[in-house]
């Protein structure tokens, strides 16, 4: 691939896939400003890949690799985690009013316990809720589906016990 091609393809999948950046991003920075930071560096990570491409893998399979390596490694680079639940705690707190609905709500608390989650359990669940399947969780992260499979039901438990603890 000349670098003209590469350019072009490097265009088409960030357009047509910029949602996973954005999820992605969503999910391991509460700010704004930090988002857009990790967005960039996911996108430079990309566009020195891109030609590295292997075409008998999915392309969203691809950039989730890229993506989650590059937020886990952006998390850890960045400030210390409680500074962050700090932050998300106040967002939480500005965002929710009362007139929200019970599930706006549940939804919130939903992505503040995700957040709270080790890199690894982070990038499961945001698979795992895109729908992708066991074997497409194994083959971006690097494990066994068996393992796949262990870890969503750890966290699933994990996380309806931090629900159940949240009704009054």
């Amino acid at each position: 691939m000349d670098k003209q091609e590469q350019q072009q393809f490097f265009q088409e999948i960030i357009e047509q896939h910029k949602g996973i950046l954005f999820k992605v991003a969503r999910v391991y920075c509460p700010n704004e400003s930090d988002r857009q930071d990790l967005i960039q560096e996911m996108m430079i990570q990309i566009w020195q890949s891109v030609h590295k491409y292997n075409d008998q893998f999915k392309i969203s399979t691809w950039l989730y690799r890229i993506s989650l390596n590059v937020a886990i490694s952006f998390f850890r680079k960045s400030t210390t985690r409680a500074n962050r639940f700090t932050v998300l705690n106040e967002q939480m707190t500005e965002t929710i009013t009362e007139d929200k609905a019970e599930t706006e709500q549940q939804l919130k608390l939903l992505e503040q316990f995700i957040y709270e989650l080790k890199e690894l359990d982070k990038a499961l669940m945001i698979l795992y809720l895109e729908d992708k399947s066991h074997a497409e969780i194994a083959e971006i992260l690097g494990m066994s589906i068996s393992n796949v499979g262990t870890k969503i039901g750890r966290i699933k438990e994990k996380l309806k016990t931090r629900f159940s603890q949240q009704t009054p």
